[in-house]
């Protein structure tokens, strides 16, 4: 028995062409429109100077409240203006009297060779430089009646370096003055002096050369006496 065949497929429209558009003719022989001119420019519109700003008065400062107190017996002072303390004029430092006796660099000097608070070595210096003192003064006066004026200028430069040695620089600077007076040479004013001349300054340089000496004298007396420790008492005394 033969297959059935299979039905064809129906045959699809063919769909209508679509209609021929006749192209538009251009004329190239006309030239195109040339375009519209733009408009002017309008001239810039000028500017306005700022505005000046408005200044303010400056402020006043608030005047200093009245340091009288109000009289009525309503008023209470909220604060109480303080006052500078008056001003204490110090009088200036005086300078020390050691400082007019005694060179204090010098005599540390001396007192660096001590080997203990007794200080009995530089104590035994300054005392036998009283006693050196009191036997020159003792032959400066005899030099003067004698108007010996070498004699004078020996016993000057003598005690010039002893007192020089425990810093009495006022006493020192006077028998320097003696020294040279007794070379009939007069050294600040620069010029030569007669024997009458020389005399006369020694004479007068004699009485103040000696309360030099008597100022320094006491004040190393009272500095060993409140320095100094007093000195252990020796063995012997002790056994006896």
């Amino acid at each position: 028995m033969p297959e059935p065949t299979a039905p064809a497929p129906p045959k699809q429209p063919t769909p209508p062409a679509p209609p021929l558009i006749a192209p538009k003719f251009v004329d190239k022989s006309t030239p195109p429109p040339s375009p519209p001119p733009p408009p002017p420019k309008s001239p810039p519109t000028p500017k306005s100077p700022p505005a000046p700003k408005p200044t303010t008065p400056d402020p006043k400062p608030d005047p200093k409240p009245d340091p009288t107190p109000d009289p009525s017996p309503s008023h209470v002072r909220s604060s109480i203006t303080p006052r500078c303390p008056p001003l204490i004029h110090k009088a200036p430092p005086q300078p020390s009297p050691d400082l007019d006796i005694v060179d204090m660099d010098t005599f540390q000097q001396i007192l660096d060779l001590d080997e203990d608070a007794t200080h009995e070595f530089s104590k035994g210096m300054a005392w036998a430089y009283f006693t050196q003192a009191a036997q020159t003064f003792k032959e400066m006066d005899e030099a003067l009646v004698g108007k010996d004026l070498a004699q004078l200028s020996s016993l000057g430069h003598f005690l010039k370096g002893s007192s020089a040695a425990l810093g009495l620089f006022k006493v020192q600077a006077s028998c320097e003055k003696i020294q040279h007076y007794g070379q009939q040479r007069d050294e600040e004013a620069g010029k030569n002096l007669s024997v009458d001349g020389a005399l006369a300054k020694i004479e007068t340089l004699l009485s103040q050369v000696n309360k030099e000496y008597t100022a320094a004298e006491t004040w190393l007396k009272n500095w060993y006496d409140e320095h100094a420790e007093p000195e252990p008492d020796s063995p012997d005394l002790e056994r006896s």
